[in-house]
């Protein structure tokens, strides 16, 4: 009996080592490729564009999100902005209008019915060749658009192309640890485009061809995640999605453990029954390596991360179990003997070595997407904090989205 969980537990670590190897190999393999430009970018034709910012109850970072917005390294002429309160109940509707004076920018009110009816009105009133959005909480970097502009015009069948997302003015040890999983989520999105499987067109500032809503429909629920179902949909027509490392956006994070986790939850459950969704395009050779690799490679995660807790606690109740044991047969024994340290007891079975690969993978991961996004090589607490925040937090979210996937409840957006 004892072997069936073992052999379980080392097919689980090695497809997490598998993962990140394949990602390093593509890394070796791209890496002259990688393009981290510095002062203006200029373009030879400057295409219009519409960007939509979204609000719900985003009083508090709407006003910096719009001047980020007018204050981008683009024509303002051949910007379009769309600004459109969802129902918000605080005061970010006193907010946008305050912009209604500007000639590049319409404000709309709306009933609350989620931000994809937002972005649907946005596109419903967009005239332009190119659509995106920005969420009210994140700020553009003034090179993002141009920079992002540039993949299209160097390439004209580029589909959609999402920037770099990093963390803005972390404050406490929560967004810390997050701003070293956003560096490595900047060096992760860089590979997945490489390999043309990127699953998620993130709300912060990715800029699409107006063709792919022509041709696929306007935006879905997609269950509180519409960012990753339009990709979804993207990557079963084979439309070509591009990263563009050196487009930055700023996103405010949540700043409680509460509100990480309502976050997350809403991420892992809309991964969960988006693959559900496409369950199709599983393992179909024609779908590359968003099907063969990607949408596996989460799946395992989920399994392998769930197992792993799942153990954990086990092992934790036996080790409780047997001391309370041990207490009612000899009591407590307080006596301290002297130890020591010998090589000889260092645990050198394989799963320990794969575990200690797996974290230096994911450390080299957060230090070259630190590289990519803030141009430095050096180690920081973060990556301990993203390491000790995220090892113990995760498998909560994680467990919740399995379990609110069968039960078919639907968590909510905050």
């Amino acid at each position: 009996m004892v072997l069936i969980p073992n052999i379980i537990f080392y097919v689980l670590i090695f497809l997490s080592v598998y993962a990140q190897v394949f990602f390093l190999v593509t890394f070796f393999e791209n890496r002259k490729k990688i393009v981290i430009r510095n002062g203006k970018t200029k373009l030879n034709k400057y295409e219009t564009v519409t960007i939509v910012v979204p609000c719900w109850n985003e009083e508090s970072t709407v006003y910096k999100t719009i001047r980020s917005l007018l204050a981008l390294n683009y024509p303002q002429d051949k910007l379009k902005i769309l600004l459109i309160d969802d129902g918000s109940t605080d005061g970010t509707w006193n907010i946008i209008r305050k912009f209604k004076k500007y000639p590049n920018i319409k404000i709309f009110q709306k009933e609350n019915g989620g931000k994809y009816t937002a972005l649907n009105l946005g596109l419903k009133h967009s005239e332009t060749s190119f659509f995106g959005a920005l969420d009210a909480d994140t700020l553009a970097d003034p090179e993002s658009l141009i920079r992002i502009m540039s993949y299209f015009e160097k390439d004209k069948s580029i589909m959609a192309v999402v920037p770099s997302v990093v963390v803005y003015n972390p404050k406490n040890l929560i967004q810390n640890a997050q701003k070293a999983e956003y560096h490595m989520g900047v060096y992760t999105k860089k590979m997945l485009s490489f390999l043309g499987a990127i699953n998620v067109t993130p709300g912060p500032l990715t800029i699409f061809r107006r063709k792919v809503f022509d041709d696929l429909g306007p935006y879905r629920h997609g269950h509180n995640t519409e960012d990753m179902e339009i990709a979804y949909r993207m990557q079963k027509n084979n439309c070509k999605i591009e990263h563009c490392n050196d487009a930055f956006v700023y996103t405010n994070t949540p700043n409680t453990i509460i509100k990480l986790y309502k976050q997350r939850l809403r991420w892992i459950y809309g991964f969960i029954n988006n693959t559900i969704d496409y369950r199709d395009v599983l393992l179909k050779k024609k779908y590359g390596n968003f099907s063969l690799f990607i949408l596996p490679t989460g799946v395992v995660s989920i399994l392998a991360i769930s197992y792993l807790f799942g153990r954990l606690v086990y092992s934790s109740i036996n080790f409780i179990y047997l001391k309370f044991i041990t207490f009612n047969t000899i009591g407590w024994n307080l006596s301290f003997k002297s130890y020591n340290f010998d090589l000889f007891f260092i645990d050198t079975s394989s799963y320990v070595f794969l575990v200690f690969l797996i974290y230096l993978l994911v450390i080299f991961g957060i230090v070259f997407g630190r590289r990519m996004s803030e141009g430095k090589w050096v180690l920081s607490f973060n990556m301990i904090y993203f390491l000790i925040v995220f090892r113990f937090l995760a498998p909560f979210w994680f467990l919740k989205a399995i379990y609110s996937t069968i039960l078919k409840r639907k968590p909510a957006w905050r």
